[in-house]
């Protein structure tokens, strides 16, 4: 009777040290109104989980811009001040890599990655593109393409593994295989932008940094929501992101976890 009552207080212990857990929801969002998305769309899907804690995909300045009420314009921000006003104790917080879009343009990366992937498009409808390129390129669009029809569809649909893995396939035919077309051709070596700094830097160096950054966004995002679990015990948690950063959040979530949270689906 004893060990039959020590075993049940310790299941009952991990049970309850189970429930105790941060829950993460991390939902992959389309940024823009659209028929098939928007704020109110978002809002249920909030009002369902009905989160502690909204994190959005801002810097500390794009944060206070939003409690500013400036631009105010993304599904994400008109979805959660609609669900503050009606949940006012919940707490908000910024996740993304601080002063990303100033970071990006003093070192070149932007607009060298636009314009070195309309490039590549130059040279694939000049026929100039080598047959090994022509492959990667394509490769590139069609997974672009099956990723704008499931966008079209009802949220579940861009917020499961299935999506997640054609996601990491699309970016990793951009940031891996399309600068193996910007590394060996000569073009993107010889064309030019100009830094803040008024140093100029080649199109092939501006997309490498871009690549490079792609993993340490991400993974500096997945870092920021781990710290912000960690000091909010016990709470639930939504993750609003842009649907192709979604995989790899949960990736590196999964990879730093220390056991002290789990990651669910708003559907589930």
């Amino acid at each position: 009777m004893k060990h039959t009552l020590t075993a049940f207080l310790l299941l009952l212990t991990g049970f309850c040290f189970s429930q105790s857990k941060t829950e993460i929801y991390v939902i992959g969002n389309i940024h823009d109104s659209v028929p098939n998305y928007h704020p109110k769309i978002l809002f249920d899907i909030l009002d369902k989980v009905k989160p502690d804690i909204i994190l959005h995909e801002v810097d500390s300045q794009g944060m206070k811009d939003y409690e500013n009420g400036i631009k105010i314009t993304e599904n994400e921000i008109k979805a959660s001040n609609a669900y503050l006003k009606k949940y006012p104790k919940t707490l908000r917080f910024a996740f993304d890599f601080e002063g990303r879009n100033q970071y990006r343009k003093d070192r070149g990366m932007v607009p060298t990655d636009n314009l070195s992937v309309k490039l590549i498009d130059s040279l694939y409808k000049a026929k100039l593109l080598a047959p090994s390129e022509v492959k990667i390129y394509e490769n590139f669009t069609n997974l672009t393409k099956d990723l704008m029809k499931i966008a079209e569809l009802s949220p579940e649909n861009f917020n499961n593994a299935t999506t997640d893995q054609i996601s990491g396939k699309r970016q990793d035919a951009q940031y891996a295989e399309l600068l193996k077309i910007i590394e060996a051709r000569p073009e993107f070596a010889k064309r030019f932008v100009v830094k803040p700094n008024g140093e100029k830097i080649s199109y092939r160096d501006g997309f490498k940094l871009m690549s490079g950054f792609w993993d340490l966004r991400n993974q500096t995002m997945a870092k920021n929501i781990s710290k912000i679990a960690a000091t909010h015990p016990g709470k639930k948690i939504v993750v609003l992101t842009g649907f192709l950063h979604r995989y790899y959040i949960l990736k590196e979530l999964k990879r730093i976890n220390n056991g002290t949270y789990v990651t669910k689906e708003f559907y589930d």
